[in-house]
């Protein structure tokens, strides 16, 4: 595994990590724009949760790539979800914040496939 592999799959999981800790925690700058894009309150758990555990995965699949691989597929489409749920809202100008998030996920998920 390269250097990059492992330097991209550790930013990924800081960024999904504190993007958990920020939802269970209610950060204002996370939380209100889950509910202005129609997100149900009693969501934002399990979405938080999801993301704790696709963080554990990328950090887990630096010794066991088939978790890592899983867990990057499974954040990627959550945050293709998240896109696509700032999309239909139709907040276009904020389609960006789970872009950046799920950049260094899809980033490590081909240095992975690469490697």
């Amino acid at each position: 595994m390269s250097t990059a592999c492992v330097v991209v799959t550790v930013l990924a999981a800081v960024l999904a990590g504190l993007s958990a800790v920020f939802t269970f925690f209610h950060a204002e700058w996370v939380v209100r724009p889950m509910a202005d894009y129609g997100v149900p309150r009693s969501w934002w758990p399990w979405l938080g949760t999801a993301k704790a555990a696709g963080a554990a995965g990328l950090l887990v699949g630096l010794a066991a790539p088939a978790i890592g691989i899983a867990a990057a597929i499974g954040l990627a489409l959550y945050f293709a979800g998240a896109v696509i749920t700032v999309a239909r809202a139709r907040y276009y100008s904020h389609v960006a914040f789970p872009a950046v998030y799920a950049a260094p996920v899809v980033a490590a998920l081909v240095l992975r496939l690469t490697a």
